[in-house]
């Protein structure tokens, strides 16, 4: 084999190491890049978070309804304490979950949330949530569970949004990961 041969055998050789490194390092990121991306975009759903409401309400009313779902891992009850609210574009509103350990042992529950339509989410944006942290309820405990949030008052100016008065807002609560334990749901909020 000439040093020509070798030289580019030897160039191919690095370019593939160099591709299954590039992948696997892509492979890493993708979660957080992914979670980034949504956060961002509002892409699926996911909502946004904001430290207080615009002050300016605007005129357009849309329906909030609220869904929960609980992971069958996670012996808890969960539910809205109202299922729907209407309020102004803009206008801050307050709502409350329930949930209540049904189990005789302490637990920590962790959600997920989004609203529907998922073109909504980037809109949809949220001051204060117990979904910002775990939940821990003792035994037999019931706790109301507080969210604040507004409809970005930018959502009028969005035609592709026109056709939208009800937004849902839905959490799906898991059994938060804990040390050790087996078959727990690790669940990093989406």
């Amino acid at each position: 084999m000439g040093p020509h041969r070798r030289r580019r055998n030897t160039f191919v050789s690095v370019g593939l190491i160099a591709v299954v490194v590039g992948m696997a390092g892509l492979s890493f990121a993708a979660v957080p890049l992914y979670r980034l991306f949504c956060q961002v975009t509002g892409f699926g759903g996911t909502t946004q978070s904001a430290l207080v409401a615009p002050g300016a309400v605007g005129r357009r009313v849309i329906t909030v309804q609220f869904n929960a779902d609980v992971s069958p891992a996670l012996p808890w009850r969960f539910q809205p304490v109202r299922r729907q609210v209407k309020l102004r574009v803009g206008e801050q509103s307050l709502a409350y979950y329930r949930a209540e350990n049904l189990s005789d042992s302490p637990l920590t529950g962790v959600t997920t949330f989004n609203v529907t339509p998922y073109k909504a989410g980037i809109y949809f944006k949220k001051i204060e949530c117990f979904c910002f942290t775990e939940q821990s309820l003792a035994p037999g405990e019931s706790v109301e569970m507080p969210v604040t949030f507004f409809i970005d008052p930018e959502i009028v100016n969005d035609r592709n949004l026109d056709d939208v008065t009800i937004i849902t807002l839905s959490y799906t609560f898991f059994r938060a990961k804990d040390a050790g334990a087996k078959g727990e749901v690790d669940n990093d909020g989406h």
